[in-house]
């Protein structure tokens, strides 16, 4: 296979030295009819740069990357949306990691960083382990953290409260006359399932509702695996006329179940999802959601990596992103 174009190609088609070519094309000062030539000998032999040779002398790639547990989450989708163009505008690429929520993935990942293929990287994970906390601290470039980290973690992080959106959703159930509250969430071992399920019984304390293991069901965070556990709630205490959910793809397994037994929504049982995804603007009945700001927090991720990015030595910054219900037909809240 025949060679492509070099420096030194492109120097004897321009008639000039090794070394004003090297000039040119790493944007050194150089006459202007040296840059002319060289410029049209290049094009002239599709002449295409390095990426990874020029990165190496810079250090710098140009490129972030982004880790996640679902490429097809909406959630994922919707911060995705806000971290592409804030990093456009600053000349930045992006490149996109689904890890599945693999821990080990995960921390292969974050130390990859130090082979240089991206300048940073934001990581929202399901799970924070010691390991991650550890790959994080040691990481080759700067990190920036979508969900909670433990206090004092040197990291960049970017939170949602969705203690208080729990909280938000349950006072909206119970003004609504339900007393009998489900709740199907997602695994507890996740920073996500064990902090909602953790604000679902204080929730239910604040409002003088006892705490019933019989209405507490775990899946995962997937419309299937929801389905199943909102059916197993549903067979262990069927007398339910609420269920709140711990993510809008559960929410949508439960409207399955629902209708498969017969029960009315919202008239019989009274829906909450979280995170508002557009899946729940579309649902019919359309869901009532807790907006944990997806797409505020993917914003305010690339924005605090661009700024590390600027300065390396400033301290860690937590921006916390205060969520807000959504209310629609499925719990009858809605206009």
């Amino acid at each position: 296979m025949a060679e492509g174009p070099t420096i030194t190609t492109i120097a004897e088609r321009a008639g000039v030295s090794i070394a004003s070519v090297s000039r040119v094309l790493n944007g050194l000062p150089t006459r202007e009819e040296t840059v002319r030539r060289v410029l049209a000998a290049a094009d002239e032999l599709g002449y295409v740069p390095n990426a990874v040779a020029r990165s190496l002398k810079s250090r710098r790639t140009l490129q972030v990357a982004f880790a996640m547990a679902d490429i097809g989450n909406p959630v994922y989708v919707a911060m995705i949306r806000q971290i592409q163009p804030v990093l456009k505008a600053a000349g930045y690429r992006l490149v996109l990691h689904s890890t599945d929520a693999d821990v080990a993935e995960e921390i292969d990942v974050l130390r990859s960083l130090g082979e240089r293929y991206a300048d940073g990287m934001i990581m929202s994970p399901l799970r924070v382990t010691d390991d991650h906390l550890k790959a994080i601290t040691a990481a080759r470039a700067p990190v920036v953290i979508i969900g909670s980290v433990p206090e004092g973690t040197p990291v960049d992080n970017v939170r949602a409260d969705s203690g208080t959106g729990v909280r938000l959703a349950l006072d909206h159930l119970y003004a609504l006359g339900r007393r009998r509250i489900g709740f199907v969430d997602g695994p507890l071992d996740t920073v996500p399932g064990a902090a909602r399920l953790a604000a679902y019984r204080d929730a239910l304390h604040a409002l003088g509702l006892p705490y019933d293991e019989d209405l507490v069901e775990i899946g995962d965070f997937y419309r299937t695996d929801g389905a199943a556990a909102a059916a197993r709630l549903l067979r262990r205490a069927g007398d339910v006329d609420a269920l709140m959910c711990a993510n809008d793809l559960i929410a949508l397994g439960a409207y399955d179940v629902l209708r498969r037994a017969g029960r009315r929504i919202p008239a019989d049982v009274a829906v909450v999802g979280m995170d508002d995804t557009d899946l729940a603007a579309v649902a019919w009945p359309a869901l009532t959601s807790v907006c944990l700001g997806s797409a505020e927090r993917g914003r305010a991720a690339a924005e605090l990596l661009l700024d590390r990015l600027r300065d390396r030595e400033r301290p860690p910054r937590v921006v916390m992103v205060p969520p807000r219900l959504v209310t629609r037909a499925s719990t009858e809240g809605g206009p």
